[in-house]
């Protein structure tokens, strides 16, 4: 592939994963496009906290997170919808900052190691024709030997491929909304509370700049029954809750207006189809009360670098590096989306929230145990 609209890996999705996936094969020499169909820098709904798990990596991609004095988060603050709360130091931590920064810093790393990225860029389908992939977008026609989509919850390509989560009843695991604002508050800045109330959990956790993200989670029920009013619904079903009540009376909202999407699922969904890789929140969600859900997206990019390297370099055939991402993924993040799904239906209810938290209060080395459950070490 020698013209200038022929690439080595295509990939639809200019988030982390996407990005990260990126710098990796760009600096293997590999011939590298990405597909974004916003404008850098730009907000994402996100809970913008990253275990520290991931914090040599991105130092390795070239981000100098030493440099920017970011808030490191060690506690960890849970209440239940009637007030009862639990504290716990976090086994490794994590640390806080806004996608607006991290996202368009990586792309700025991509650029300088070569990789094109189309901003602006909306893709609309992927074909597989013998060898190669045919990449539809709307400013074009592009052809990779690899396709890959890191794009968001539940993307047009998702839709348009009838990916089976798609295709799902509506029911505990796959009809959420998520509403983010960053705020000024005074809150403790090396602790992540997460907050629950009827059918949802709200974090809160300390970014760069002295600011907080503010993102919670819901469904879609709750926000009809408040008249498809998001103030409504933080008056009159967040704040039922204590403590929330506490935060949404007193935070400064920095946004006019909050970022929202919908329709967020937590089903099973496949790494691999019709040859096309899926990583990051495309090869499958961990419930953000997990609070793993970024580091899960680099760690994934790295594995499925490894195996799209043999293939480019003609050590294994297409079939062997599809099957590799397939269980290299399994193994290393199919418990942890267990027992985020055991978790998030557990959280799904005040009364069974308010037992589960009352229940864990005397025992702290079990509410340790369900944390590492959902987290991984260094990669």
């Amino acid at each position: 592939m020698n013209n200038t609209h022929s690439y080595d890996v295509a990939i639809a999705g200019g988030g982390l994963a996407g990005l990260a996936l990126s710098i990796q094969l760009a600096k293997a020499g590999y011939a590298v496009i990405v597909f974004e169909k916003e404008r850098y820098p730009f907000h994402k709904v996100c809970g913008e906290y990253i275990s520290l798990e991931s914090w040599n990596f991105l130092e390795e991609l070239g981000l100098p997170l030493s440099d920017w004095n970011l808030p490191i988060i060690r506690r960890l603050l849970v209440s239940a919808p009637g007030g009862e709360s639990i504290e716990q130091e976090l086994p490794l931590g994590g640390f806080g900052i806004s996608r607006y920064k991290i996202d368009a810093a990586l792309a700025d790393i991509a650029r300088t190691c070569g990789v094109t990225i189309a901003e602006g860029t909306k893709v609309t389908d992927m074909v597989f024709q013998r060898t190669a992939f045919q990449v539809h977008t709307d400013g074009g026609v592009f052809q990779a030997r690899i396709a890959c989509v890191s794009a968001g919850k539940r993307s047009n390509l998702d839709i348009k491929w009838r990916r089976p989560f798609t295709r799902k009843r509506s029911d505990k695991l796959n009809n959420y909304i998520a509403v983010k604002y960053h705020v000024d508050t005074d809150l403790p800045a090396d602790s992540i509370a997460l907050h629950n109330f009827k059918d949802g959990y709200c974090g809160i956790s300390r970014i760069e700049d002295g600011r907080y993200c503010l993102c919670y989670m819901t469904t879609a029920a709750n926000l009809r029954s408040s008249g498809n009013s998001i103030a409504e619904m933080e008056k009159n079903v967040l704040s039922r809750n204590p403590y929330l009540s506490v935060i949404f009376s007193s935070v400064t909202k920095l946004y006019q207006e909050p970022l929202t999407i919908s329709q967020i699922s937590f089903e099973r969904r496949a790494r691999v189809e019709d040859h096309i890789f899926f990583i990051g929140d495309g090869a499958g969600m961990i419930p953000p009360l997990s609070g793993n859900g970024m580091s899960m997206a680099l760690h994934g990019s790295k594995m499925a670098f490894r195996c799209m390297d043999a293939f480019l370099k003609g050590q294994v055939a297409r079939h062997e590096m599809e099957q590799e991402y397939e269980d290299q993924w399994s193994r290393q993040f199919g418990r942890r989306l267990w027992v985020g799904r055991q978790l998030q239906r557990w959280f799904g209810s005040e009364r069974r929230t308010d037992i589960l938290i009352h229940t864990l209060k005397p025992f702290p080395k079990l509410v340790s145990f369900l944390i590492r459950q959902t987290h991984g070490q260094p990669f």
